[in-house]
């Protein structure tokens, strides 16, 4: 999950030190949640005295025009541009959602339509069997967090990629794949893998450029591969089965993170000297940073051992839902419980129940949050059907003439220009009511466009200006134990999305063009499985 929803990533602690590597590996604390109505802003502070003063005079418009409108169509279009205005003004994405649908749904039916909303929206949001994924993936990233699991797996990578041209790169690439997929947090993937990967590659004698932009795209694909509990919100919200929405962002993801270590060896190959090839693998220009030990492969094997938990899981997840064992919320719980017998263990002699009892508390916040926004969407789909705005923009864009590929390419620049200013799960609550209708008039499948919206989320997170993964690498670079004496700009970190961004954009256009990538493996665990529960 993204910027201020990310309920699952852990806040940076004073680093333990790798006595294998000499990777400096963020401590696995107790995990740190945002407030039950998360607040979606990427600002980290709220807005002045002087955008409230606008931002409050712009909500007052929009209610004079929603209570004087000559039709309901117009009156939800004021809606609409209310929860834009509340979103900006960094108010709860729940509130900004469910407050102007409420409003709206009064202002064009009456008491008894709103009073039937408020009765019925919350549970029909959240009742879906197959929503009760979402809070045993949420505990599963909880508690493979509090075992330790970011420095293991970002040890491992290491240790088997590192003699590749780029291999300390290709490592933390698909660490940081992995990392993010199982935790659910791009945000705390970054802090983590930052902190750990940053100095190896610059002892490595990479380009400092080289080195942020890797951590930086790192996790752009973890919200794809299952399990991705953005999916299961999108399942959700778009009415689409849980086990294929969740096996949908596979297959991209993971082609996603090849494309990027594929650039990364390329480089390696081509232009060596931006990842430490032909050097010493100290830095000569800088006698501070110190030298990084050789990795044997009897240190890849060994490293091995330490993962054996997380393998069990993948196995009981991806398993149990390709042989038609567990339905995909049945491999959820499994996977739940796999991670609670692992917390017990590698945790053994260090309060284990404790840490077990902070992630359940921590699930159940981050679950409420996520359902409370949930309530807001379904409002919002309720105020487009009751004003009748929804077929309205539905025949607009058709009456475009455009065809799928236009309608994509128009997509693509309004999901990346809102993606400077919103959080994925913003954006996907407040587009995806709309654009469902209009989607199989376009021939679109809604399982494609799961896939779409939240990758183009994650382009938001680095997109400049407001993108925070950018802000994030400045603020860990400042440390003089990961920057080990270079000076690291915030130019050098938006000069290095230059350099990593074509790559994600010609994956997209791959995308657009071979929708059927979205859908081979969901086909292939229905065929082997002789069909896959929604459930």
């Amino acid at each position: 999950m993204n910027a201020n929803t990310d309920t699952t990533g852990p806040t940076p602690r004073p680093d333990q030190t790798n006595t294998a590597t000499g990777a400096a590996i963020p401590s696995t604390a107790a995990p740190t949640t945002r407030t039950l109505f998360p607040n979606d802003s990427r600002r980290r502070q709220g807005p002045g005295v002087l955008a409230l003063t606008i931002g409050f005079g712009l909500v007052a418009v929009c209610l004079i025009g929603l209570f004087t409108s000559p039709s309901a169509a117009i009156g939800g279009a004021w809606c609409i541009g209310m929860m834009l205005v509340l979103l900006f003004l960094s108010v709860p994405v729940a509130i900004a959602l469910s407050v102007p649908s409420i409003i709206g749904v009064y202002a064009v039916s009456g008491i008894p339509a709103t009073m039937n909303i408020l009765a019925t929206a919350p549970f029909s949001a959240v009742s879906d069997w197959s929503m009760s994924v979402l809070p045993m993936f949420i505990f599963m990233g909880m508690l493979l967090t509090q075992s330790g699991l970011s420095g293991k797996v970002y040890r491992v990578a290491d240790h088997w990629f590192s003699w590749l041209p780029g291999g300390i790169g290709i490592g933390t690439t698909f660490a940081g794949a992995g990392l993010s997929a199982v935790t659910g947090s791009t945000i705390g993937m970054t802090y983590a893998l930052g902190r750990a990967g940053i100095p190896e590659m610059l002892k490595a004698g990479y380009d400092k450029r080289m080195a942020v932009g890797t951590i930086m795209v790192a996790g752009m694909t973890g919200n794809l591969i299952p399990p991705s509990i953005l999916m299961v919100i999108y399942a959700g919200i778009a009415s689409v089965p849980v086990g294929p929405a969740l096996m949908a962002g596979a297959l991209p993801g993971i082609l996603l993170a090849v494309c990027f270590a594929a650039f990364i060896f390329a480089v390696g190959v081509f232009v060596p000297r931006l990842v430490g090839r032909g050097q010493a693998a100290t830095d000569t220009t800088n006698p501070t940073t110190p030298e990084r030990p050789t990795t044997t492969w009897r240190d890849r094997f060994t490293s091995l051992a330490s993962v054996w938990g997380f393998a069990i899981i993948l196995i009981v997840l991806f398993g149990g839902m390709f042989s038609g064992i567990f339905t995909p919320t049945e491999a959820g719980a499994a996977a739940a419980l796999c991670s609670v017998l692992l917390c017990l263990w590698e945790k053994r002699g260090d309060h284990p129940w404790r840490k077990i009892a902070d992630s359940a508390m921590a699930t159940v916040s981050a679950t409420s949050a996520i359902f409370f926004i949930m309530i807001g969407a379904t409002m919002l789909t309720s105020l487009l059907a009751i004003t009748g705005l929804a077929p309205i923009l539905t025949g607009f864009i058709t009456d475009l003439g455009l065809s799928r590929v236009g309608f994509l390419l128009v997509l693509i620049v309004l999901y990346i220009i809102m993606g400077m200013f919103f959080d994925t799960m913003s954006m996907m609550l407040l587009t995806i009511p709309i654009l469902l209708p209009t989607l199989e008039t376009m021939g679109v499948s809604p399982l494609w466009f799961g896939v779409f919206v939240v990758l183009l989320g994650e382009f938001g997170m680095i997109t400049p200006p407001v993108g925070i993964i950018p802000y994030i690498i400045h603020s860990i670079v400042k440390d003089k134990a990961v920057n080990l004496g270079h000076t690291i700009t915030l130019r050098d970190i938006f000069i290095s999305l230059l350099w990593f961004l074509p790559v994600a954009v010609v994956f997209l256009v791959l995308l657009v063009a071979v929708p059927g990538m979205t859908e081979w493996l969901p086909d292939l665990i229905e065929r082997t499985s002789g069909g896959m529960a929604s459930g």
